[in-house]
């Protein structure tokens, strides 16, 4: 593999209600290599999630360090962390998360507001979000709404809306788990394609297959890094 893009150290998140603590994770140190394709699993409920938003910059860290590219991103205000979201970052959920008054087109030109494509033309962000929609396979849905594509397409979208800026990172939460097995093996498809082009994707994950397909298999339980596994070649 590659060098390490994502490095963890220590990694710490604790909530407090009233006088609970709950401790979501527990001293976390892992490292993602550039270009690869890995999988976080493990039991529901047991920090999964809670990783990605932290590796993603969306939340921070009770204690330890989060790295993206040598960049300790805890040393950053909250607008410098915004910006390298934007720039570095894209995102992909499980329940599409797309702005239903908007097209296909407009949801992937909305994302070029900020970062790398902020500066870019109208003419230009049209163009480069029709790029995008041929890439995931929905040159012919541009001009739909959400509300008139199935599941699939709607992830598909969603998948060409995070990669509007160019980021070198893809993380995704559970990408399949809300699509049927048909929608399932077209967004895989997509996501295989992409990574091919030598983005380093990460995917929160219960789908015991997609996690066989991966490079990497970091397996979370109890808020620790139970395991790594890798393959070889």
């Amino acid at each position: 593999m590659s060098d390490s893009l994502m490095k963890t150290t220590g990694l710490t998140k604790t909530y407090t209600i009233g006088n609970v603590q709950t401790h979501a994770l527990n001293g976390v140190s892992m490292e993602i290599p550039a270009g690869s394709f890995s999988c976080i699993i493990g039991p529901s409920g047991h920090g999964k999630s809670t990783l990605m938003h932290l590796i993603g910059g969306l939340d921070r860290p009770t204690s330890g360090e989060v790295e993206i590219e040598g960049v300790r991103i805890s040393d950053l205000s909250d607008s410098q962390l915004s910006q390298l979201r934007a720039d570095k970052i894209g995102f992909v959920f499980q329940f599409f998360n797309l702005l239903q008054n908007l097209t296909a087109v407009e949801n992937i030109e909305t994302a070029m507001m900020f970062g790398n494509g902020v500066s870019q033309s109208v003419k230009r962000k049209r163009a480069r979000a029709l790029e995008l929609l041929e890439l995931v396979g929905l040159a012919d849905k541009a001009d739909n709404k959400p509300s008139e594509l199935s599941g699939g397409q709607q992830q598909r979208v969603s998948i060409a809306r995070s990669l509007a800026n160019d980021p070198d990172i893809l993380l995704m939460d559970e990408p399949t788990g809300n699509l049927d097995s048909k929608s399932e093996a077209e967004v895989l498809e997509q996501l295989f394609k992409i990574h091919a082009t030598g983005k380093t994707i990460v995917i929160v994950t219960h789908n015991t297959e997609l996690a066989d397909m991966a490079q990497i298999v970091y397996t979370i339980k109890d808020g620790k890094l139970e395991s790594v596994k890798e393959k070889s070649g």
